[in-house]
């Protein structure tokens, strides 16, 4: 299994699946959110008002996947972090749940390549230090419990530099 960090713009991935860290509504927004879907075109906003419609908005921890369009992605995974209370509304169970449910769906479509973005550090306000603990933490729980996935790589594709320099000093230090 492949964990990388690199800083980038996650819409050019050349990967399986990349995940979109989403609002509950999916309807697009800013940030990331935003940029996929700018990036997917009109189609991806279509498929995410069907799986509204079907399921109802995704709450903070859940994913969903649709296609990914116009996007270098073959899929793409909609999840929706925690906004940063006070570290005490569960938001670490939430955004380790973020990725956990996302790492489930890429396997469920046997997928073999992933990329995250940094889910819920920009308007959400989650420490970023603390994000990137819980995101690789979770990762390779994830990845000690599925010794059969078909993941082959898994890719932190951060768009500032502070989160690509603390994932990068966290990989580098194991």
């Amino acid at each position: 299994m492949k964990l990388t960090a690199i800083q980038d713009d996650i819409t050019q991935e050349k990967v399986d699946v990349i995940v979109n860290a989403a609002n509950s509504s999916l309807l697009g927004g800013g940030g990331v959110d935003g940029a996929i879907h700018q990036a997917a075109g009109p189609e991806l906003l279509a498929a995410c008002k069907r799986v509204v419609e079907e399921s109802g908005s995704c709450p903070a921890g859940e994913a969903v996947i649709t296609a990914g369009y116009d996007l270098p992605a073959k899929y793409v995974i909609h999840t929706v972090g925690p906004v940063w209370k006070d570290g005490k509304q569960q938001e670490a169970n939430k955004l380790a749940s973020c990725y956990w449910k996302s790492l489930d769906l890429a396997v469920s479509k046997r997928l073999k390549s992933i990329a995250f973005p940094n889910i819920s550090t920009g308007v959400y306000h989650f420490p970023k230090e603390k994000a990137a603990e819980i995101a690789l933490y979770t990762v390779k729980e994830w990845i000690q419990s599925e010794p059969n996935t078909t993941l082959t790589e898994i890719r932190f594709v951060c768009f500032d530099q502070e989160n690509y320099e603390l994932y990068q000093k966290m990989l580098d230090s194991e």
